[in-house]
This record gives structure tokens, C-alpha cells and sequence, in this order.
């Protein structure tokens, strides 16, 4: 792949990049490592995110990122039309910019058509989605435009931590019994024949975690554990779920986004997983983390509470 000159004039002088990311808050947790190998290559360099606030703010957090914008402002809504009206301070953010990776969907390159109007920037496109027939995990397939700034072999393991992070009494079980699509839930009932089994034949304490689509879930199972043996965020800050997550002893769920996060704030992790495709998707782990999926050739609707109880036993031991 040819090298850019945008790489050597970033290394001279401060410049500033800006990643583009949609999608949601798996899609952009595994689009961490783009931003850590160009922190890491391009240290006196501004990067700033442009992606929905609530996923943006954690890699601003990580410092990862030195500001993040939100990606659903109105000002932003010209750059998404053919020869729209473009917003003057929108236009002026891009024009400060010497390099922009962009991994949205713009198949018919209006995006990108109307950035080159307001900047100079090197525009550098991502895959909005990895490609599901490749095998390649999908954090190795978004590093790859990096190749165009001299970026190689960088590493694709996604890591949140910030100050305050691990430590702490809490040294739970985290639990988050939802996802994006119910076809990749493990059925409710099965939950809470688990829960109940556990709650029964251990001394484990419980931390469960969920949004407004768990409602339902969450009352479900926090009646079956005791209350001096649970705690349950409800709707918090993605930013309040990784710190709470960070002290956990291990964590519970299935092919989601608050997964990706249990897994890159370093604790052990057991994902249920669904119709995805794992060599995609799967969480990577890092050095000495353990993660451990399981799956049913029939579906999650088959996965067995035995089986469950089993691997839950073998990641805590």
C-alpha cells in the first residue's frame, strides 16, 4: 500500500486528525486501536472523534481522543446531501484538519464529495462494517487505512482505562442480559434458572446492568437474588458501566456492546453468542484476560443452563 505524505508531515509538526465513526457501541469500541496506534504514532498530533456522544466521550476519557463531537448534530446534516448547504463552523472544523479517516457508509461518496469542498485534508476511507466473509477480526480490518500514514502490525486488542479504574470492593458478577436484536439474547427463562442457581449454590455477589430495553429483565432478576448480594445500574453512563465494570470479577452476556466493553476494560468474560459471526466479532483478549464464548449449532434457544454453569465455573476458578 503506498504511504502518504500526510504520515511525514504529521511527524514535523503538531497537525491535527479526525476519525469519523457511526455505528453503535460495539462498532465503535472496536475502532479503539485506531485511535491508540495514532496516538501512539503521531504523540504531539490533536485527534479528535466525531461519533455519537455517548460511545465518543469514553475514548476522550481513555485519552484516546482529545475532543469528540456529536455525530447526529443538526449543523452536520448538509455534509450528508448532494451539493448540500454546508454549515460555516462545521466547514471551518474540517478545514483545521490534515488527515480524516472516515468509516461511514457513503457508497455514493456524497460525504466525502462535500468535505473535499471545505478542506485540504488527506481523506482517508474506512469500512463502515468489516467484511463478514474475510475471518479477520474486525479491529485488524478498521487498522488497515492506517497503512496509508506508515501505520503497520499495530495492535488491534481494544483497552479502556483511565484513572480510578479496577481495585475497589466491588469484585462482583456483572451481568448484562441484553443486546442490539433479540435473536441474540439466550431466552430470559434460562437467565433466571441460572441466576437462581447460582445465587443458591454460591457466595457470589451480582451486578446487573441494563437500559431501558432490559427494563423488563432486570426486575425479573433482581427479585431472585438477594439484596445485600446485588447491585443494578439502570441506565447509566457508558462511562459509569465501564468503571463499575472495571472492578468486577467477571462478566456475563452476549455478542453486544457492553460485552466489548467488559472485555476491554480487562476482566474475564463469558459471551453467549448468537447468529453473529464470532471470527468477526468475537472480543479480543488482552495478555493473561480470559474470554471464553459459547454457542449452539441450533441456536442460543438451545444452549443449555448446564452448559452455562459449567464454562461460568471454569472462567471464575
Amino acid at each position: 500500500m503506498t504511504v502518504d505524505a500526510s504520515a511525514s508531515a504529521l511527524t514535523s509538526q503538531r497537525g491535527r486528525i479526525l476519525v469519523i465513526r457511526g455505528g453503535a457501541v460495539g462498532d465503535f469500541i472496536v475502532t479503539l486501536p485506531v485511535l491508540a496506534a495514532l496516538r501512539s504514532q503521531f504523540p504531539q498530533t490533536r485527534l479528535e472523534v466525531l461519533a455519537y456522544p455517548q460511545v465518543a466521550t469514553l475514548a476522550v476519557r481513555a485519552g484516546l481522543a482529545h475532543e469528540a463531537h456529536a455525530i447526529e448534530s443538526r449543523p452536520l446534516a448538509g455534509f450528508f446531501a448532494r451539493k448540500g448547504v454546508l454549515d460555516p463552523q462545521e466547514s471551518e472544523r474540517f478545514s483545521r484538519c490534515d488527515v480524516i479517516f472516515s468509516y461511514l457508509y457513503d457508497p455514493d461518496g456524497i460525504f466525502r464529495e462535500n468535505l473535499a469542498r471545505v478542506t485540504r485534508a488527506q481523506i482517508i476511507q474506512g469500512p463502515h462494517r468489516p467484511a463478514e466473509t474475510s475471518g479477520v477480526p474486525a479491529s485488524v480490518q478498521l487498522l488497515e487505512p492506517l497503512e496509508r500514514l506508515a501505520i503497520f502490525d499495530a495492535d488491534p486488542v481494544p483497552r479502556l482505562r483511565w484513572p480510578g479504574m479496577g481495585g475497589g470492593p466491588e469484585r462482583c458478577i456483572a451481568l448484562h442480559p441484553g443486546s442490539g436484536s433479540v435473536s441474540k439474547n439466550w431466552p430470559l427463562e434460562r437467565w433466571m434458572e441460572l441466576v437462581g442457581r447460582c445465587v443458591a449454590e454460591t457466595d457470589w455477589n451480582w451486578m446487573l446492568t441494563g437500559g431501558e430495553a432490559e427494563t423488563d429483565a432486570l426486575d425479573r432478576l433482581e427479585r431472585l437474588i438477594p439484596p445485600a448480594r446485588r447491585r443494578v445500574l439502570r441506565g447509566q453512563s457508558l462511562e459509569s458501566v465501564a468503571e463499575h465494570l472495571s472492578r468486577c470479577r467477571g462478566f456475563l452476556g452476549h455478542d453486544s456492546g457492553i460485552t466489548h466493553i467488559a472485555a476491554a476494560v480487562g476482566i474475564p468474560c463469558l459471551a453467549l453468542w448468537g447468529p453473529s459471526n464470532e471470527s468477526i466479532w468475537r472480543p479480543m483478549a488482552q495478555p493473561g484476560q480470559r474470554i471464553q464464548t459459547r454457542s449452539h449449532p441450533g441456536g442460543l434457544a438451545d444452549l443449555s443452563v448446564d452448559d452455562v454453569w459449567a464454562s461460568l465455573n471454569s472462567l471464575l476458578s
